[in-house]
């Protein structure tokens, strides 16, 4: 079997610009790929193949890349992971997919989610299980789990992911993959099926930082469509990278998420390891405080839940996807066809998300959190007065078991360490570290850096590459 699903985004171009394949060949190569390993690790739901292979005869120097199953494309369908949107198909093409298009790449193939993007293990999906491709019996994080696995186990070049509270950084740590969640706004949204609309973020999961780089380069930029996408010029961020250096870098160690009980010994030893390698390349390293960072998960999970019950709202079996054949009227209807199609945990957050914005607890619960958002995005911008970059773990754990986490509470604490950035908009970054020594996981380390300091950020993330290879 052709090999050229190994490449990464850097090598396949360059060899398409070569003439030493087509994107047909590469295309037919992650094909092969995918009957060989999906089965086994199951990142994919469907895959368009004879559609693939059309638009890589249409662009013979185009590289393909896996799509998380939330993001429309044009004639496929987008199930979010859910019953709910059953039989649905696309009529439109979101504005990542146009923007990747227009700069030489094409989508190819699909790979599962927690369903609407709601969790920290894939195991919320209602269509398919997958894998960690590093140990079957384990998750591959989430919930842009089949993209982090299909990265790591050389199933794609690479995919694009969505983030709202670390759904791109988690599964990329816990699948040794670099996983970018841009700043809120450098990604347009557009077609992109909302989970939190103030928090959901397109981004890219690749095989390295600068792959990383030229995907966010094609994905970024100004859409009339999304009116929080700034009217400004896009860095070229491969260009960017090509010197990177940590020397006179100013790295900022956040106490608060140090001290934390949950934190395992092994990604506590590779966080630490991670340090002393970018002190000894020549960076700068204090300890730092972000004081409202107890207050981020409880913040968060009363404004998701309240945008996501406002965003699912429309999936009401009228329109498309499923619909109850069991209703009577157009009240069961709702309630048939909702009760019918989504999960449990999505079920969960809705009625969270309800119950924090009815009447009597708006401003108890909604309104106070915003407040206190506010406070921890000013932690944020007090702290990147002092340093350039911050460094923490992204995962308390590497990854867990199947099954294992039963309890909600526990699986959303997997997201101790993404959430606080996420809330205050800030661009941030996991990238592979090394492997614990018992269990042979891999382990990222996060860098976060200040809103729309994608650049700053891409260069200490190559440079980190670099002195830890």
């Amino acid at each position: 079997m052709s090999e050229l699903y190994k490449l990464g985004i850097a090598e396949a171009r360059e060899g398409l610009e070569k003439g030493d394949f087509t994107s047909e060949e590469i295309v037919r190569s992650v094909i092969e790929r995918y009957h060989e390993k999906n089965a086994e690790i199951g990142a994919y739901v469907t895959f368009d193949e004879e559609g693939a292979i059309e638009l890589a005869r249409q662009n013979p120097k185009a590289v393909p890349i896996a799509i998380k199953d939330l993001i429309n494309v044009r004639g496929q369908p987008c199930t979010c992971g859910s019953k709910i949107l059953k039989g649905y198909v696309s009529p439109y093409d979101a504005t990542v997919i146009s923007n990747m298009k227009a700069n030489g790449f094409i989508p190819c193939g699909r790979v599962n989610m927690d369903e609407f993007a709601m969790g920290s293990s894939t195991e919320n999906s209602a269509l398919a299980l997958t894998r960690n491709p590093y140990d079957l019996t384990r998750v591959p994080g989430g919930s842009s789990g089949g993209s982090a696995a299909a990265v790591g186990g050389d199933m794609c070049i690479a995919a694009l992911g969505t983030d709202t509270g670390g759904s791109i950084r988690q599964p990329a740590s816990f699948c040794n993959c670099v996983g970018i969640k841009p700043s809120y706004g450098r990604v347009s949204r557009y077609g992109v099926t909302a989970f939190a609309s103030s928090l959901d973020q397109v981004g890219p999961m690749t095989k390295s930082v600068k792959d990383s780089a030229i995907l966010l380069k094609a994905l970024a930029g100004h859409d009339k469509m999304d009116g929080t996408t700034p009217d400004e010029i896009v860095p070229d961020y491969e260009k960017l990278i090509e010197n990177a250096s940590m020397k006179g870098v100013k790295i900022g160690l956040p106490k608060e998420y140090f001290n934390v009980s949950g934190l395992d010994p092994e990604v506590k030893r590779i966080t630490d390891e991670a340090v002393a390698k970018c002190v000894a390349a020549g960076a700068e390293v204090r300890e730092v405080s972000l004081p409202h960072t107890e207050y981020a998960m409880a913040v968060y999970y009363i404004i998701a839940p309240a945008e996501a019950s406002a965003n699912l709202a429309r999936f009401d079996g009228v329109r498309y996807g499923l619909r109850s054949d069991r209703s009577v009227d157009v009240y069961s209807l709702y309630t048939k066809s909702r009760a019918e199609g989504f999960g449990p945990e999505v079920k969960r957050r809705i009625i969270m998300g309800t119950y924090v914005l009815s009447s009597g607890y708006y401003d108890a619960y909604y309104g106070r959190a915003q407040k206190v958002r506010t406070l921890i995005k000013r932690d944020f911008d007090n702290v990147f007065n002092e340093v350039d970059v911050l460094l923490t773990p992204c995962a308390p754990t590497p990854a867990f078991k199947l099954g294992e986490l039963q309890d909600p509470l526990t699986m959303y604490l997997n997201d101790l360490y993404t959430i606080p950035s996420a809330l205050a908009g800030v661009c941030a970054a996991s990238v592979p570290a090394g492997f614990t020594n018992d269990t042979k996981l891999p382990v990222g380390v996060q860098f976060i850096c200040g809103g729309f300091e994608e650049s700053r950020l891409l260069n200490i993330c190559k440079s980190f590459e670099e002195i830890n290879s």
